[in-house]
């Protein structure tokens, strides 16, 4: 059985709320979501800055980040399963990698909106 770990900003709405979305949709307690805040160093398995600045996740004991982090997310979700599985390929896996990267750059501007617009 796969078991994931997902670290996410607690404090970040955006964060927040594609988190909840997450929780709804796995319903197999295979992800544990961790929030960063109040985790001693011990607890992190990389630099804190570093986990607040791209999405972490470990997907049977290996560490990854960006879009593979997210695609071992999506592997434990049936829904999202196939897409999580499609990025095993490193094609997609590529490409799904520069989405995450132009989405940084807007991240902030989306995370401001997000502070603004209450949670439905």
């Amino acid at each position: 059985m796969t078991h994931v770990t997902v670290w996410y900003d607690g404090q970040c709405p955006l964060c927040v709320r594609e988190i909840a979305l997450m929780r709804r949709l796995e319903r197999r307690g295979r992800i544990a979501f961790v929030a960063i805040e109040g985790l001693g160093d011990g607890a992190c398995p990389v630099d804190r800055a570093e986990l607040l600045a791209r999405f972490h996740a470990r997907e049977n004991g290996r560490l990854l980040s960006g879009a593979a982090a997210f695609a071992a997310m999506w592997r434990a979700i049936p829904l999202l399963r196939p897409l999580g599985l499609a990025a095993r390929n490193h094609v997609v896996l590529a490409l799904l990698e520069r989405g995450y990267r132009a989405f940084l750059r807007v991240r902030p501007r989306l995370q401001r909106w997000a502070r603004r617009v209450p949670p439905a």
